[in-house]
């Protein structure tokens, strides 16, 4: 692409799906700039122009062009700027990568929301649930040191984004990662030693912090 690209994301700092785009970016060594939006004071036009549909952040605007959904933008980031591939060469494995991005799509963030969108008894659900989801992502990472082998990837992009939240479910939920996910912590250790990731991360005692004020507006404190 050529220097003279326009890229900006308009992002929400403690967001995991805004941080997958922010860490994309990064591993391939594109200049951006983050807008922040303001999500509960009132949306962007910008923002609501460019995701009319959801009306959600992150949006990747490339050259003026918006483009919604993290894992479908972190896919476009990989095509467009080709070198440092994320998704591995083989095309089964490329599905594989495909498949654990569905599932963490569709179970991390729902399952971490149980627990702290909750109390009592439903609170134990979710954090039961949770930890039913790390085990199967336990499983997923193996004795590999990333999702994809040996080489910091695309599954490793769209689930490192989660690892910020998961202090705040631990403090709820009255559990540690580390207790019943071992491989998951010590990847989570792995992947912050990046400077990608390091750099786009918020501070998980920031987003405990969000989390409980979060929960005092929804009346469940």
């Amino acid at each position: 692409m050529s220097k003279g690209d326009k890229v900006e994301v308009l992002d929400f700092w403690a967001s995991p799906f805004c941080a997958r785009v922010k860490v994309a970016l990064e591993e391939k060594g594109v200049n951006y700039v983050a807008s922040e939006e303001d999500l509960f004071g009132g949306k962007s036009e910008l923002l609501l122009k460019s995701n009319p549909i959801h009306q959600k952040v992150p949006v990747l605007l490339h050259n003026d062009k918006p483009l919604a959904e993290s894992s479908i933008i972190v896919s476009y980031i990989d095509e467009v700027w080709s070198s440092n591939p994320l998704l591995p060469t083989l095309a089964y494995d490329r599905a594989q990568a495909r498949f654990w991005t569905d599932y963490i799509d569709k179970k991390v963030f729902e399952t971490g929301r149980s627990i702290w969108g909750s109390n009592g008894e439903e609170r134990e659900v979710g954090t039961r649930d949770f930890i039913e989801v790390l085990k199967h992502l336990e499983e997923a990472l193996g004795e590999k040191d990333y999702f994809g082998g040996d080489a910091f990837g695309y599954v490793d992009i769209i689930a490192i984004g989660h690892s910020a939240w998961f202090l705040a479910y631990e403090k709820l939920g009255g559990f540690k990662v580390e207790d019943h996910s071992p491989k998951i912590s010590a990847w989570i250790k792995r992947s912050l030693q990046r400077e990608s990731v390091a750099k786009v991360l918020p501070d998980p005692e920031k987003v405990y912090q969000f989390v409980l004020h979060f929960r005092k507006m929804l009346g469940l404190e």
